[in-house]
C-alpha cells in the first residue's frame, strides 16, 4: 500500500476513537445531571425527617448507672452570720509596764532575764543614783533637825513657865518645832518615791546609814518580755528603751484586721474565733473590746481588738491568725452538701433532684447563700424534704453534655 493511503487511514482512525470519546463522556455527563435532578426531586418529594431536641434537665438512669449515685434529703441548718479576717497576737498592752529606774543612775546589777516569770515587788536591778544618795542623807539630816528642835522647845515650855523668857522666843520655839516636823515628812516622801516602804525608811534613820544602792522592783507580776539592762549601762528615766519590760500575760490582745466594706457590721461585745497556725485544729474565743477610730491608709482596714484568757501561755505576740466575727444572728435555711452543687458550663449553679422514679433526676437551677462547714445555704430552688443527688452529681451534668453534643 503507497505510503499517503496507509497515513490517510490512520488518521481516519484517530478520528473515530476521538469522536467515540467524545460521545461516552457527553452520555456520562448527561447520565449524571439525571441522576442528580432525579435526587434532588426524590429528596424534595421525601417527608422531612422529625429531630427530637433532647431534654437538657431530664436524665434517666439505668440500674448500673444508679450504683454510682449517692443522694441525700435536704434539711435546715443553722447559718453564721460572720466575717473572716487576718490579723496577729499582741501583748495587752494594758497589763504591760516599760520599768525605768525613778532617777538616773549607773546600773550595778541586772537580777531577772528575759522570758522570766517575775512576781510584783521582785528585784529586777539596782542602780547606783547621786539622788538617791543625796535623798537619803536629806533624810537623816530633817531628822536631826526635829530632834534639835524637839529638845530647844522642851527647855523654851520649861523657861517660858517660869518666866525665863519672853512669849515671842517661846513662839519661835514651836514654828522651829512645826517646820522640822515637815521637813522630816517631806524627806520621808522623797525617799519613798524611790520604793522604799515606811519599814525601810525607818531602817535608814535607825542606822543612819545611806543605803549605795537604788533598787528597781516589778510593778506587776508576769514575764519579762524585753530587758535592756546590762551593769554600766547609765539609766536615763523615761529614755527608751527602758531597762526592762514585763507584761502580764494571763490576757492577749487579738488584733484583727477588718476591711472597711466590712467595718459598719462590726460591732462592740461581738463574739469573735480564732484560729492559728501553732495550734491546727484549735479555736481560741473572745469577744471584741475596742474598734479603731481611723483605717489604715495603706492596707484600708480598721483595727479590730478582742481579748482572750491564757492562763497557759499558749499564745505569743505577733503570731499570725485567721479571725471569724459572728456579726448577726444565725439563720435556717435549706443546706445541700458541697458535692451536690455542680457549677454548669454558664456559670449558673444547679442540684439534681430525684423525683417518683428514683431512676429519674430533675436538673434544678438554685442561688446559693452562706458557705459552710462544708455546706451550701440554698435561698432557693430546692426545699426541705426533697432529695438530692450527692455524689456522682457531675456525673449527671457529664451525661447531659455529652449527649447534647
Amino acid at each position: 500500500m503507497p505510503l499517503k493511503l496507509q497515513s490517510d487511514s490512520r488518521l481516519a482512525v484517530l478520528a473515530l476513537a476521538s469522536f467515540a470519546i467524545a460521545a461516552i463522556i457527553a452520555g456520562a455527563a448527561y447520565l449524571g445531571t439525571g441522576a442528580k435532578t432525579a435526587g434532588a426531586a426524590g429528596s424534595a418529594s421525601a417527608p422531612a425527617a422529625a429531630r427530637t431536641k433532647p431534654d437538657l434537665d431530664t436524665v434517666t438512669l439505668s440500674d448500673s448507672q444508679l450504683n454510682s449515685i449517692a443522694v441525700t434529703t435536704v434539711a435546715d441548718r443553722e447559718f453564721r452570720i460572720e466575717k473572716a479576717t487576718v490579723g496577729n497576737i499582741d501583748f495587752n498592752e494594758d497589763m504591760t509596764v516599760q520599768v525605768f529606774a525613778p532617777y538616773q543612775g549607773r546600773i550595778i546589777q541586772a537580777f531577772a532575764k528575759l522570758d522570766d516569770e517575775v512576781k510584783k515587788g521582785q528585784v529586777l536591778f539596782t542602780i547606783e543614783s547621786p539622788d538617791f544618795l543625796a535623798a537619803q542623807s536629806n533624810l537623816i539630816a530633817a531628822e536631826a533637825t526635829l530632834e534639835q528642835s524637839s529638845s530647844a522647845l522642851a527647855r523654851a515650855q520649861t523657861l517660858y513657865a517660869v518666866k525665863g523668857i519672853d512669849q515671842n522666843d517661846y513662839e519661835t520655839a514651836v514654828a522651829s518645832q512645826h517646820s522640822a516636823e515637815g521637813a522630816l515628812r517631806a524627806a520621808r516622801n522623797v525617799v519613798a518615791i524611790f520604793g522604799k516602804t515606811e519599814t525601810e525608811i525607818d531602817h535608814i534613820l535607825a542606822s543612819r546609814q545611806v543605803e549605795t544602792a537604788l533598787i528597781v522592783k516589778s510593778p506587776i507580776s508576769g514575764r519579762v518580755t524585753a530587758r535592756n539592762a546590762a551593769p554600766g549601762l547609765l539609766e536615763q528615766p523615761g529614755n527608751a528603751p527602758a531597762p526592762y519590760s514585763v507584761a502580764d500575760l494571763s490576757t492577749m490582745w487579738m488584733l484583727a484586721q477588718v476591711p472597711e466594706a466590712d467595718s459598719p457590721d462590726v460591732r462592740l461585745g461581738q463574739p469573735v474565733t480564732v484560729s492559728v497556725m501553732a495550734f491546727p485544729g484549735r479555736t481560741f474565743a473572745g469577744t471584741i473590746t475596742a474598734i479603731g477610730a481611723s483605717v489604715d491608709l495603706n492596707s484600708r482596714r480598721v483595727t479590730v481588738r478582742s481579748e482572750i484568757r491564757d492562763p497557759a501561755h499558749e499564745l505569743r505576740s505577733q503570731m499570725f491568725a485567721t479571725f471569724v466575727i459572728r456579726t448577726g444572728p444565725a439563720v435556717r435555711a435549706p443546706a445541700v452538701p458541697l458535692d451536690g452543687v455542680v457549677r454548669e458550663g454558664d456559670g449558673t449553679m444547679s442540684v439534681w433532684v430525684v423525683g417518683s422514679d428514683p431512676h429519674r433526676f430533675t436538673r434544678r437551677k438554685v442561688k446559693l447563700g452562706i458557705q459552710q462547714d462544708g455546706y451550701d445555704e440554698i435561698l432557693d430552688g430546692v426545699r426541705s424534704g426533697e432529695t438530692v443527688a450527692l455524689e456522682g452529681a457531675i456525673f449527671l451534668s457529664n451525661i447531659v453534655y455529652g449527649g447534647a453534643s
